[in-house]
């Protein structure tokens, strides 16, 4: 049997409190998003004042977000997987936003 040679890599890496933060502010984002759309077909497209503060709210969360991951993405030695991950979520919380108040605003 052939001496299998084991390679074990020790690093002091983790992840970076703000990119986690950022991950969830976009998971907090786009479940709010999802939930405000989803009440506001089920009332055929009547929407309460509520929503659009609920919209409100996720469009800051996500803005936030985006800072969060970014400025985790600037620290060295770290694992950058959640940095990608809130960035990506952030930023689609801020398209569908977009093209909420788009179609909204033109009747699509």
């Amino acid at each position: 049997m052939a001496n299998k040679k084991k390679n074990y890599i020790f690093t002091d890496k983790k992840n970076p409190p703000r990119a986690v933060m950022s991950s969830i502010l976009g998971v907090i984002s786009l479940g709010a998003i999802a939930t405000v759309t989803t009440l506001t077909f089920q009332t055929q497209g009547n929407a309460k004042n509520q929503y659009g503060a609920s919209l409100f709210l996720a469009m800051i969360y996500s803005f936030i977000g985006i800072v969060l991951g970014v400025l985790a993405k600037a620290e060295k030695d770290k694992f950058y997987f959640f940095c990608y991950l809130g960035i990506f979520l952030n930023l689609l919380a801020l398209c569908a936003i977009s093209f909420i108040l788009y179609a909204g605003a033109y009747g699509l």
